[in-house]
This record gives structure tokens, C-alpha cells and sequence, in this order.
């Protein structure tokens, strides 16, 4: 099925590791040049020089913190030296938390406020021109099932997503008249390299088995899902196969989700 992605530009904050790589490697089988975000240079250079080598794309890497202000002005600044704008924007940078409310300090909601809505918010001010000039594009948004099923131990967690679940409907409306599509996504349980990090350390040599306890408990598919299981989903929302869908949140949880 062609998705008619061939030579579009996608920006993937978080881009170089987990659910970002996977969707950085969906694009670029699709033919989509790519510019991946991540905060080590190193680590950043190497996929985009993986992905480049095994789809003949074009990529390029920025190493920057998008949960600073000066860390999204250099994606901005990269992403227009390098194509001159951008077609589709994957704000995919975030990671949960463990605090409680009473314990949780103003620096703590702080952070995460910024790289889980502020970052958002600055990359479309700053994309969105270039975009818009473009004739259109596509902006996704990996949120969280806990922006609406929250989890009890990551409270700034839940409701950053929640935010940015909120952000995202109201871009979708703004620009809707510019041929811009504003969507999120709300994963559940994928198999990421945090998630095999923290099994390991509470459980050690049986992290696998813990894991399939947090997969049980989920209910569901009684499952996590693979990175590039949910990238498929993302690609889908980039293409014009989805070309009526806006301002929606879309729930890719295995089951999860306990409500209609």
C-alpha cells in the first residue's frame, strides 16, 4: 500500500531510541527523509546514520533537550537549514515519573510541564509557518492511556498527558483550515527500553516474568506491544489514508483502557 509519504519531512522528537526509533524506521520505509531529536549527540548521530545507510533516506540528527526552550529553537533552527520546513511533526520526547503529590516539588511539575506540553507548543509555534507554506501536513502527539486511566505513583505524569491530550485538540482546531492534521495517540503497555531497564531492577534475572505480571494486571491482551507495533499506527496517521481524521485521540492499548 503506498502511503504517499515518499520524500515528506518528518520531525520525531525522542527519535532515536524506543517508540521513536520504530516510527523514525516506519517513515523511512515509506521513503520519508527524517530529523531525529535526542539529547545525546552520539546516540542521535548513529540512528540517523542506521536508518539513512538501511532505507537511502535523508537524515539528519540534532542533539537537543525539547523540554528547554533553547532546545527547541535548535530543532527549529536544524530542521529549516536542513529542508527548509517540515511536513509532519512527532512530538514523542517524554518519560513517566514516581513521586507523590505531597513529596513533589514545584521543579518536578516544572519539568515535566515542559517536555511534555511545552515542547509541543513551542516546536508548532515554530514549525507550524514553514508547514502551513507547504500546503499542510501532520502533527502527532504521543500522549498516554494515564492522560485518562491515571496511574496512582506518577501523578505529574497523568497530568501532563492529560495536558497535552488537550493541547493537541485545540491545535487540531486552529489549524484545520490550513490542511493540518492534529491527532493524538494514547498508547498503553509498549515494550521499551525503560520498561526492560526498571524490570530488571526490581527483579533481576526475572525481569521477563515481572513484566508479564504488569501485563496481567493490565487486563486486555494481557500484553505489551512492540515498539513497532504502535509506529504502524503512527505511520497510518501521517498518511493520506487518515486524511479525514483530526483533532481525534486514539487509543492503541491492547485492551487496556477500562471505559468507552
Amino acid at each position: 500500500m503506498d502511503l504517499n509519504l515518499r520524500d515528506k519531512v518528518a520531525v520525531i522528537t525522542g527519535g532515536t531510541v524506543g517508540i521513536g526509533y520504530a516510527i523514525a524506521e516506519g517513515l523511512a520505509a515509506e521513503g520519508t527523509n527524517l530529523v531525529l531529536v535526542g539529547r545525546n549527540r552520539e546516540r542521535a548521530d548513529d540512528a540517523a546514520a542506521q536508518i539513512a545507510d538501511k532505507f537511502g533516506v535523508i537524515t539528519t540528527a540534532i542533539a537537543a533537550d525539547v523540554a528547554t526552550a533553547e532546545g527547541c529553537a535548535a530543532v527549529i533552527a536544524g530542521t529549516h537549514k536542513a529542508f527548509g520546513g517540515v511536513d509532519i511533526l512527532i512530538n514523542n520526547a517524554g518519560t513517566g515519573s514516581n513521586e507523590t503529590i505531597a513529596e513533589a516539588d514545584d521543579a518536578r511539575w516544572q519539568y515535566y510541564w515542559d517536555l511534555h506540553v511545552m515542547a509541543a507548543v513551542r516546536l508548532a509555534r515554530g514549525l507550524l509557518p514553514a508547514m502551513k507554506r507547504r500546503g499542510g501536513g501532520v502533527i502527532l502527539h504521543n500522549a498516554s492511556i494515564c492522560a485518562v486511566q491515571p496511574l496512582w505513583y506518577e501523578p505529574i505524569y497523568n497530568t501532563t498527558k492529560a495536558a497535552l491530550m488537550m493541547f493537541s485538540k485545540t491545535l487540531a482546531n486552529e489549524v484545520v483550515g490550513d490542511n493540518i492534521r492534529v491527532n493524538t495517540i494514547n498508547p498503553g503497555l509498549v515494550l521499551t527500553p525503560d520498561w526492560v531497564k526498571t524490570a530488571k531492577q526490581i527483579a533481576g534475572d526475572d525481569w521477563e516474568a515481572h513484566l508479564q505480571g504488569v501485563a496481567n494486571e493490565a487486563g486486555g491482551m494481557k500484553r505489551f506491544a512492540t515498539p513497532e507495533e504502535l509506529a504502524n499506527f503512527f505511520v497510518f496517521m501521517c498518511s493520506d489514508k487518515a486524511s479525514y481524521s483530526t483533532g481525534s485521540t486514539y487509543f492503541v492499548d491492547g485492551g487496556w483502557l477500562k471505559t468507552v
